[in-house]
C-alpha cells in the first residue's frame, strides 16, 4: 500500500483473495476495530483461520462495547471472535517462549493449511468438472 490508498479497500481485497488467514491475538486485540473487522471478514468469507494466542488465553478475549461501534459490527465481531476461540490454534508466551522455534511451528502450520486448502479446491473443481462433463 502507498500513501493515499484506502485502508479498508486494500485489506478487504487482500482477504477476499487469500486462502488462509492468520489472526494473532494479544491481550489488547479486541480493542482494535481494524483487527476485529479483519477477523470478521475472514470468518464471513469462510477462510481457514489459524489463531495464534500470544500472551492471552482464548477465554480472555471479549468484544467490548465502548459505545462507538455500531450494533451490527458488534454482532459480527462477537461471532467471529467466538469462531476463532473454538478453532485449534497455536499459543505463545513471549517471556518463556522460543521465538525461533515458534516461528518455525507457525510457518509449518500455515504451509500445511495452504496445501490442504489447495487440495480441497482441486477436489471440488474436479468433482464439478466430472459432474458437468
Amino acid at each position: 500500500m502507498k500513501p493515499g490508498d484506502r485502508l479498508f479497500d486494500n485489506i478487504d481485497r487482500a482477504i477476499h483473495e487469500s486462502k488462509v488467514g492468520v489472526a494473532v491475538f494479544s491481550p489488547r486485540y479486541c480493542e482494535s476495530y481494524f483487527c476485529l473487522h479483519e477477523l470478521a471478514l475472514l470468518m464471513e468469507t469462510k477462510k481457514r483461520v489459524i489463531p495464534i494466542f500470544c500472551d492471552v488465553k482464548p477465554s480472555q478475549l471479549h468484544v467490548k462495547d465502548n459505545g462507538l461501534c455500531p450494533g451490527k459490527d458488534l454482532q459480527r465481531f462477537t461471532y467471529a471472535l467466538e469462531e476463532a476461540k473454538y478453532t485449534v490454534g497455536l499459543t505463545f508466551d513471549t517471556i518463556e517462549g522460543d521465538w525461533s522455534q515458534f516461528l518455525t511451528t507457525a510457518m509449518d502450520a500455515v504451509v500445511h493449511n495452504l496445501i490442504e486448502v489447495d487440495a480441497e479446491e482441486t477436489h471440488k473443481h474436479r468433482g464439478y468438472f466430472m459432474k458437468n462433463y
